[in-house]
Parts: C-alpha cells; structure tokens; sequence
C-alpha cells in the first residue's frame, strides 16, 4: 500500500558556523564576547549556529582570513554536518568572500551582511525600506566581482569569455550606481517630509530613547505612552522610529523609539540611517537605556557614547535608566578568598558605589517588566524634562 504524501509547511532551518580572530588588537575573552553577539544576530535572523571556529593571528589573513589549516578544519565540519553557511564575525573584503566561498562551497556571510539581512526583514516602513536598499546596494557594489565568478572556470579564455564578464560587471556597476542616486534622492524627499513634521511637533519638549539594541527601549516607550510598540527579546526588534505623545504628571512631551546601536555596526548602515539617527539629533532629552544584566553593559555604553559623538548629540541632556535590574546575577566572593575580585564578583550595590555613582547624569535602575522603581524613573524625568521645557518654553505655563 502506497503511502499518501504529507505536505508539510515546516520551515526549513538553516545552520552555520561561526568564525572569529584574536588578534594583537583583540584578546579570547572579547573574541568570544563577539561571538556570543554574533550568535545572537544569528538566531535573530533564523539560523542555528552548530559551531564555533577561533584563531589566533597578528592580523585576519589577507586572502582567506583563517589560515590554511584552519580553513580545512571548518571545510571538513562543513562537509561532514551539511551546514548551510559560515558566518564570519569580521566585514570581509571582496577578494577574502570571493577565495573563502571558493574554498567552502557554502553560503558565505560576514557580521555586515547578516546584519544588513536582519534590518531588511525588520524594515516595515517605505522609509526603513529605503534605507536598507541603500545599504545593500552600498554593501554590493565592490563585490559585483564574486557573482561572475563563473567565467573564470571557464577554460581557454578568448571571444565570448573575458570581455563579456568584464563588460556586464560594468554595466551591473553603473545601474547600481544609478540605483544609489535614485534611493538618496528619495531619502532626500523623506526627509524633508520627516522635517516639516518636526516642526509642527513644536511646543512640547522631545525626548529619545537610546542605547544598544535590545536593551528594553520599546518595552519603556511601551509602559510609559501606554502603547503597543514590538517588543521582543531579539536584536533590532525595533527600526522604524516611533514617536508617541506621553504625560507625566502634569507634564506632556513627546517620546521617540529608536533603533539600537551594535559594536561593529557597517558604515554604509549608519550613512543610510542618518535620517533615522537625525530625530536623536533633534531631540531635547536623551534617555539612554542600558541593560544592567549584561557582562558587557559597559562597552554597551562605550559604543552609544561614541555613535552619539560621531552625529554630534553626546552632550545633550541625559537621563541613564540602567533597565533589567532582575535580571541581574553576580558570585559571591568568599570572605576568606584572597583573589582579587573580578568583575562577575560585584554586586548591583557594589557598582553603583563605583564608578556609576559617579555619573554626571541623573541615574535611576529599573525593571521594565517587573515594573521595578518605576516610580523613582518618571520622578527624574519629570525633572529633567520640566528644566528642559521651562528652558525652550519659558513662557508657556504648566498647570
């Protein structure tokens, strides 16, 4: 008896293994920081990591980033678990994927590409959606080379085979380029829209939220405007900016999401976002979350800190919500240990005796979820914000 065929809409899993450096500049511990985050991206985009490869060199190798040998030991992973991709945690130059994709025979991916993949499925908005194409096409243009690959197993060469590869990357090349210039020029449209919209928002204060992604930002625009901004435990769940109208107390102000930032974001993302990036800009008020339970909240804020600088809007006012406070975990270090404490050692209260005592900004910890001084937060806001409003407004009355 013939078995009837089931249909099945069961979504087929991608794998890959993920591939990292330490080099003179980078030593194991951050390699593997990277790596935790890079499997993170992964997961984010639908795929399960299987495996992780590591090398220490000076420097990635020109050619094929890993070197020889360790290049044949994730071959013969690949071979032998059929996994889907590689995914390496550094920006790869054109000739690094084009000799690593000959090597491997897999789909080859570096940190930027896979990021780019996460926003382009993240982008809801014509804008966001713009954005993206931008830095696709950006990322594209110097690895045209690699999709006529082909032409080079061909044997003999002469007419038909070299001149018509060459020539068709050329013309590729020139209706990217077109391509770009179309898409700046509609950003160019964009924003002017996104401007006139910012000053018919005048006469109430304009606060950002800010910080590395998937630090609870929506989850705090959520409780704080009542709203119902998407929310999830997975990096860039938030692209499209979201403004909404709040009111603590008697005051009212407007409140914006934005999207989180991530060490070794691609430039050519944050160039095509700089129109998203402009309503920080523009804000009154920064409000940077920071996720508390994290092992690398401090480099989270390193990171902020220095994209904040490079648009020009560090030194504006700012609240630190250090969010996840009951998320946060520590050892206890015996009495009688003679170690010298690591960082893993120190309790919440042991930090903020330190050096976030020593904050310039008004400081509040919270739990976004479990609705955890809640309270204290909106007392500093309000705060901060009726000093910034009575500023901007003098004359406008707060009843």
């Amino acid at each position: 008896m013939k078995k009837k065929f089931q249909h099945t809409s069961e979504k087929i899993i991608e794998t890959a293994v993920l591939v990292g450096v330490t080099t003179q500049n980078q030593d194991d511990k951050t390699t593997i920081e990277y790596l935790d985050e890079l499997a993170f991206l992964a997961e984010t985009a639908g795929v399960k990591t299987l495996k992780r490869f590591t090398q220490k060199l000076a420097t990635p190798h020109p050619k094929t980033f890993l070197g020889k040998g360790k290049m044949e030991m994730v071959l013969d992973y690949v071979k032998e678990h059929d996994v889907s991709m590689v995914i390496f945690d550094d920006e790869l130059s054109p000739s690094q994927l084009r000799n690593i994709e000959r090597i491997l025979e897999v789909k080859i991916l570096d940190r930027s590409n896979l990021i780019l993949d996460i926003f382009a499925t993240r982008a809801q908005t014509a804008h966001a959606r713009t954005q993206v194409e931008l830095a696709q096409y950006q990322y594209l243009m110097p690895r045209l080379t690699r999709m006529w690959t082909h032409l080079d197993r061909q044997k003999g060469g002469g007419a038909g085979m070299r001149g018509p590869g060459e020539t068709q990357i050329e013309t590729d090349k020139r209706i990217i380029t077109q391509k770009i210039a179309l898409l700046k020029e509609k950003l160019k449209q964009i924003d002017k829209q996104k401007q006139n919209q910012r000053k018919q928002r005048m006469q109430m204060v304009r606060v950002a939220l800010v910080g590395y992604t998937n630090v609870g930002k929506s989850t705090i625009m959520n409780m704080l405007s009542k709203s119902d901004v998407f929310a999830e435990n997975k990096l860039f769940a938030t692209l499209d900016t979201t403004i909404r109208k709040v009111v603590v107390k008697n005051l009212p102000f407007l409140l914006t999401d934005t999207v989180g930032f991530i060490r070794k974001l691609p430039h050519h993302l944050v160039e095509s976002f700089k129109s998203t990036l402009d309503e920080v800009n523009d804000a009154d008020v920064l409000v940077h979350v920071v996720d508390v339970s994290h092992t690398n909240f401090e480099d989270h804020i390193r990171v902020v800190n220095e994209t904040l600088k490079d648009i020009g809007a560090l030194d504006k006012p700012t609240v630190v919500v250090f969010n996840k406070v009951d998320a946060f975990t520590y050892v206890k270090q015996d009495e009688d240990d003679l170690l010298p404490k690591t960082r893993e050692n120190y309790s919440l209260e042991d930090l903020k005796k330190m050096w976030m005592s020593k904050s310039e900004h008004p400081t509040v910890y919270i739990s976004a979820v479990k609705k955890i001084n809640v309270d204290e937060m909106r007392e500093v806001l309000y705060e901060t914000i009726k000093s910034m409003h009575l500023q901007i407004y003098p004359n406008q009355l707060l009843y």
